[in-house]
């Protein structure tokens, strides 16, 4: 299993890999926490109305409940290329190869994209307000903000992992747009 590819997934990587997945198993990233700290110029807003999407930033005292997703024997090279140019298409994350633990046993080193903070897309710190009222607007060229914040949200409840402040912005950001009912998951 050394020579596995595993890639820890938080944010729409739960709910859509884009890549041929062996395994999945529940897992926890300690010292990051999620966190919609990233402007998106491309997927879920654009330069003149940028959107706001997941990143891992680090936090002491912190962990990310999220999946470690194991490639494909003999796919490890492709996933590799694919996640490279749809995660750093702005270099706002940085690559990095962290210690998960599963949440059943055990655990791996996992590829995992984490916030440069030096990055002119990173936010820092903005009120759960300010997100909602970002998201609620935005639109990019995979859709709009919202939906990323809704998949995400409902992937992470399906698999028992709590967020309350995913929670809180699902609730607000529907009050925002008007949208109270539950929006189908992408599988």
């Amino acid at each position: 299993m050394s020579d596995a590819l595993w890639v820890f997934g938080y944010g729409s990587l739960l709910w859509d890999p884009g890549f041929e997945v062996a395994e999945r198993r529940s897992a926890r990233l300690d010292g990051w926490r999620r966190s919609f700290c990233m402007t998106s110029v491309h997927y879920r807003g654009s330069a003149d109305h940028p959107g706001l999407v997941l990143a891992l930033d680090a936090a002491r005292d912190a962990h990310c409940d999220g999946v470690a997703l194991r490639t494909a024997p003999g796919h490890e090279a492709d996933t590799l290329a694919y996640l490279r140019a749809r995660e750093m298409i702005s270099s706002a994350y940085v690559e990095v190869t962290l210690p998960v633990a599963f949440h059943c046993q055990g655990g791996a080193r996992a590829l995992t994209y984490v916030i440069n903070r030096n990055h002119r897309q990173y936010t820092g710190d903005i009120s759960l307000e300010d997100q909602a009222q970002i998201i609620a607007r935005a639109y990019g060229e995979r859709g709009p903000n919202d939906a990323y914040l809704y998949n995400t949200a409902a992937h992470l409840a399906a698999l028992g992992l709590a967020d309350p402040d995913l929670d809180w912005l699902v609730a607000r950001v529907r009050r925002l747009t008007g949208k109270a009912h539950e929006p189908k998951r992408r599988s």
